[in-house]
């Protein structure tokens, strides 16, 4: 019975991130960062430019490419790839002779990235990007076949964190690599603030405290783990609509930053 109710009720959540992630693509809902964003977490202006229209929805919270030192060849995943953001740039710098495979949950995400790959191959002459449904803590993807994880702002989001990184480690090649940004917690969030579903869609109330996220990693068997928290980026996001109408939920006198952190996450296998 216990069991039963667990998992109805790590249903519910993804049904409802894969709901409110919809309504991002529709309009119905907005965005919990500004595409303004992507420039300021260092994301290079040239590959910018070459992204297909759509691909930028402003969602990152983080630059997983910045530390994933991708090279010609290699074959990258890409965990709740949206839009195709972190994949289309991924893409680009692997080359033909490497493979790009995002993996998203929410059927409207998939068709915003699948309708991107035709622009993404006209502007880059590469046909090396695809895009396939699925769940994080389920891949569809083959045992010890990825060269480098990437994620974005999107593991906080999983009921199960325990069973995403089991399902990271078991695609990766012996060797291989994750390059992941995600939000953390430098201590507990109010629960005022923590239960409500716009904290959640902002990537803050699924979070977990920085060092149980370093507990996961070497549980599951990663080795020279490193986390980097850039505090800085969350101190750019107080005047974003979604952050600071949470922030306006916590206790007088604190700000966001000093309960959420921009994570950079790298690790091997």
């Amino acid at each position: 019975m216990e069991t039963h109710s667990r998992l109805q009720g790590e249903q519910a959540v993804r049904d409802s991130v894969r709901e409110v992630y919809a309504d991002i693509v529709t309009g119905r809902k907005a965005r919990c960062c500004s595409g303004r964003r992507a420039a300021a977490a260092g994301y290079d202006a040239a590959d910018l430019a070459l992204l297909p229209d759509g691909a930028n929805m402003g969602l990152s919270c983080g630059n997983p490419l910045a530390a994933a030192d991708l090279r010609e060849g290699q074959i990258v995943l890409d965990l709740g790839s949206g839009g195709g953001f972190d994949a289309f740039q991924a893409g680009v710098k692997v080359r033909a002779a490497g493979r790009v495979i995002g993996v998203d949950m929410t059927p409207e995400m998939l068709r915003v990235a699948r309708d991107g790959t035709r622009q993404y191959r006209e502007r880059t002459g590469l046909d090396n990007v695809e895009f396939l449904p699925g769940e994080i803590e389920r891949l569809p993807v083959a045992d010890n076949s990825i060269d480098v994880v990437l994620s974005n702002c999107v593991i906080n989001l999983s009921p199960d964190k325990a069973r995403v990184w089991r399902e990271i480690y078991r695609v990766l090649k012996p060797g291989g690599r994750v390059s992941i940004a995600d939000i953390a917690l430098l201590k507990p969030l109010p629960l005022s603030v923590a239960s409500t579903a716009k904290a959640l869609v902002g990537c803050v109330a699924g979070a977990v405290p920085v060092e149980e996220t370093r507990a996961a990693l070497e549980k599951t068997g990663f080795r020279s783990v490193v986390l980097r928290p850039e505090p800085e980026y969350m101190c750019g996001m107080r005047y974003d609509p979604l952050y600071k109408k949470i922030a306006e939920g916590l206790p007088s006198g604190e700000n966001l930053e000093d309960y959420v952190v921009s994570l950079s996450i790298s690790a091997e296998k």
